[in-house]
């Protein structure tokens, strides 16, 4: 979908959302994404946000639908315009809400896709290398594994936000929000390695660019914090090398430590917790993981399973 520069109206509406609302940068990237389409489409109308009825703004979001954009996306789209016009009328840039009268869409909720836990060693077992990349790169599986962090979360890490000796991260979420997680031995081992002159002193460079970088915990061959697409492209040609390229998916690790929790016996508050979800309702998908999984294990196990 074609973007353009964004009316005042909707600036003021992007810079509500960060000062009041406290909605992160992520949340504000895709929200102006979103307002940018919807501002294009309504000129291609002869529209405007002031002018446009109901009626239009269901073509609009009818048209996301068209073009293939998956369920997830055309609700978050939604919801960005449902907001920008409450917004508005709020301002008194219009008197009235014509966003109100539209029916919220139900997204169908997709059942997480972990990795086994034999699947999680193979991956660890692709970073078993000497160098200093395979230092970083194990640190980072293994983190992400132990505490089901998000990889924006990781990226955000800093030396503070770690104690290794207590094996507690802290961890900035969704709406800025703060959280202790734990982690085990092996990542505390496998982070520990990546810290040494050996690991990340090797990447240090001579006069850091950023200030932001000479504080980050996991830094490229350059120097600089990683970014959530440099962690996922050294994920994926981890996973390619041990034949797992096809599971790994955004999240994947963060899925796969939420169901190994409570195929362990977790209890399901705590693992909500230590993901950081605002709801149990986000939570309780991984409980359906791992009733999948144990009824498939029942079904190739016992010899009267199948009817």
């Amino acid at each position: 979908m074609a973007t353009m520069s964004l009316p005042l109206a909707a600036e003021e509406f992007l810079v509500w959302l960060e000062v009041e609302r406290g909605r992160s940068r992520n949340t504000l990237s895709a929200y102006r994404r979103d307002l940018s389409g919807y501002v294009a489409w309504l000129a291609d109308q002869q529209l405007s946000p002031e002018a446009v009825t109901p009626t239009g703004i269901a073509a609009f979001i009818g048209s996301r639908t068209a073009t293939g954009a998956a369920p997830a996306t055309v609700a978050r789209c939604g919801a960005a315009v449902r907001q920008f016009h409450r917004f508005l009328a709020a301002e008194g840039h219009r008197v009235d809400d014509p966003a109100s009268l539209l029916d919220k869409p139900r997204v169908p909720q997709g059942i997480p896709k972990p990795l086994t836990e034999d699947e999680i060693s193979r991956l660890l077992a692709s970073t078993g290398g000497p160098g200093p990349s395979d230092l970083r790169d194990r640190a980072i599986v293994e983190l992400l594994y132990a505490t089901g962090m998000r990889v924006s979360e990781l990226c955000g890490l800093s030396l503070g936000d770690l104690d290794l000796e207590e094996q507690l991260v802290r961890v900035l979420g969704k709406g800025s929000k703060e959280r202790i997680v734990p982690f085990g031995r092996p990542a505390a081992r496998a982070v520990a390695d990546w810290l040494d002159e050996s690991g990340r002193g090797k990447f240090v460079p001579k006069q850091w660019a950023r200030r932001h970088d000479a504080e980050a915990i996991f830094l490229g061959v350059r120097g600089r914090r990683l970014s959530r697409q440099n962690v996922w492209n050294l994920l994926h040609e981890r996973a390619e090398s041990c034949g797992l390229a096809s599971v790994m998916s955004p999240h994947v690790l963060r899925h796969s430590c939420a169901t190994h929790l409570l195929d362990h016996g977790a209890d399901l508050r705590i693992v909500q917790e230590l993901l950081g979800h605002a709801s149990i309702s986000t939570t309780q998908v991984y409980t359906k993981v791992s009733q999948e999984r144990l009824w498939d294990a029942y079904r190739s196990a016992h010899p009267r399973a199948v009817r």
